[in-house]
């Protein structure tokens, strides 16, 4: 395999895995702090559908990004209500995000275009590419990795960020703290309330930054469904990367991976259906997933917070 085909996947990679990196890193915080939210696909495209029409309206795509993040930390307060003050189940609540996220995206981008025309269709702002003087010249691979949009470079900034937040601030210690034992941490006087509502907003808007991500760079535009499914495969890439913002990259790479291999079979008119070349992300999860819960088992490894999705009530504190 030469070495431009292998930049051009990298490239490819990296343009579908972006927004992924985005859900999941935003899927782990919230889940840190020891809340479930299944509802990432539903904010995920809510994100989409509002950053694209923010951007569209104002001509800029910073308010696309901004009002993205908003809708994202909006929906992620409502479950963080539902589940946190009303003490709902999380599982039920994250469902009902979802479908609520899909359905009320579909109403607006009806509602949202101009002169009564939908969104679909409509050619609006977006985010291009940025190369970096000097690192996008080193060849093919180089034009890859340093030759791409804004919202790209953030994400390489703010993996390392987040890992270190978790494993080496104080703050970080406290989430964990949260997620692992809320009763410790609450005899501690940490605010266990206050922990799970920050990060889970926090989470959902760092989805909402992803599902912009999607039309204000990968897909510009706005198309019913066009997630696509990534959200759950950014709830799946949370167990694969064992709540670690660094192994959420490579999941997201691998993901974003084989959505560049099934483009060039399908544009190499393989006799392979298109349908089933399209599953080949999606099946390529289930099984790595699969597998690594079995290797971690295996393992003993520490996966999931001890206290995820199990409501705190204080008056249980021991």
């Amino acid at each position: 395999m030469d070495l431009e085909l292998i930049a051009s996947i990298v490239g490819i990679a990296l343009a579908a895995g972006t927004s992924l990196v985005y859900a999941t890193l935003g899927e782990i915080v919230t889940e840190r702090s020891g809340i479930l939210n299944l509802g990432v696909e539903g904010i995920m495209i809510m994100g989409a559908v509002t950053g694209f029409a923010a951007a569209f309206h104002t001509e800029s795509v910073l308010w696309g990004v901004i009002v993205a993040m908003l809708a994202g930390g909006l929906m992620a307060a409502i479950h963080a209500f539902v589940t946190i003050t009303l003490l709902a189940d999380q599982v039920v609540s994250g469902l009902a995000m979802t479908l609520l996220g899909s359905g009320l995206a579909s109403f607006l981008g009806q509602r949202l275009g101009v002169n009564g025309s939908p969104l679909v269709g409509q050619i609006g702002p977006r985010f291009g590419r940025i190369p970096i003087p000097g690192l996008a010249e080193l060849g093919p691979m180089g034009e890859s990795i340093f030759n791409r949009d804004l919202l790209t470079y953030i994400m390489y900034l703010l993996v390392p960020i987040m890992w270190l937040f978790i494993y080496k601030l104080r703050a970080g210690l406290v989430l964990r703290s949260v997620g692992e034992n809320p009763q410790a941490s609450d005899a501690m006087g940490v605010d266990v309330f206050r922990v799970r509502y920050v990060y889970t907003i926090v989470g959902g808007m760092l989805v909402g930054l992803g599902g912009a991500h999607l039309s204000l760079s990968y897909t510009p535009g706005w198309t019913e469904n066009i997630t696509g499914g990534r959200g759950w495969i950014a709830v799946a890439l949370v167990i694969f990367a064992t709540w670690d913002p660094i192994r959420s990259v490579a999941g997201a790479l691998l993901f974003g991976g084989v959505n560049a291999v099934q483009f060039r079979l399908q544009a190499a008119g393989t006799n392979i259906p298109a349908s089933l070349l399209n599953m080949l992300p999606y099946i390529l999860t289930i099984v790595v997933l699969v597998v690594v819960t079995w290797f971690e088992s295996l393992r003993k490894r520490i996966g999931a917070p001890a206290a995820l999705g199990i409501p705190y009530v204080r008056e249980e504190r021991v």
